[in-house]
């Protein structure tokens, strides 16, 4: 059994920030691979289904962002599942807007959701990064990640998310690379006519 968590902030005023992503994916994956209704439990909102021939739990913390560890602490014990089969999508500030990375352990950067679940999980679970850009200066990032997307967002925003929740089974059979190349050709199709300027 995997677990996957999306990381936001709950409540309408949050809904369309950059920092709230992890709940968009998380949203997708659920619509898109039919799950059965969100239900309140442990201090989140939690759905079940199956992806890939594997039963999934997908988890959107309550608790807001800051102290997202506790809510997949209690899942995770509930359901005696591993740090190693946790995955845990975040806004990323440091990859740019539509860009996705897998990352497995190591340090939490800084991002306050994955530094709760560390301190609650340890760092051996999987994060997928999901870029947002980040404003230049480090004074601005606050008002950048609490800002809903804008208009113009949705050009890479919508098939990002639909990319990750077509795909998510090869982060769970280990398959990474294959994973990241799969998302990045649906968000950068490869052009049809490289050589275009040349004839203009």
């Amino acid at each position: 059994m995997w677990l996957v968590v999306g990381l936001g902030n709950p409540g309408g005023k949050y809904a369309n920030n950059r920092h709230n992503i992890g709940f968009m994916a998380a949203d997708e994956i659920v619509r898109r691979h039919s799950f059965g209704p969100f239900r309140s439990k442990f201090l989140g909102e939690i759905a079940e289904g199956t992806v890939g021939g594997e039963k999934v739990l997908v988890l959107k913390p309550m608790t807001f962002m800051n102290d997202s560890g506790r809510s997949v602490k209690e899942a995770a014990t509930f359901y005696k599942i591993a740090p190693e089969d946790i995955v845990v999508l975040h806004d990323e500030l440091d990859l740019a807007p539509g860009k996705m990375r897998v990352k497995r352990g190591g340090g939490h950067a800084g991002h306050n959701g994955l530094r709760s679940i560390h301190q609650h999980m340890g760092p051996d679970y999987v994060r997928v990064r999901l870029g947002i850009g980040h404003p230049g200066d480090k004074d601005r990032v606050t008002g950048h990640v609490l800002k809903d997307f804008a208009k113009a967002d949705q050009d890479w925003l919508v098939p990002l998310l639909d990319a990750v929740a077509d795909n998510i089974d090869l982060v769970m059979a280990g398959k990474d690379p294959d994973f990241m190349t799969r998302v990045a050709q649906v968000v950068s199709p490869p052009r049809s006519s490289n050589n275009k300027k040349e004839n203009d």
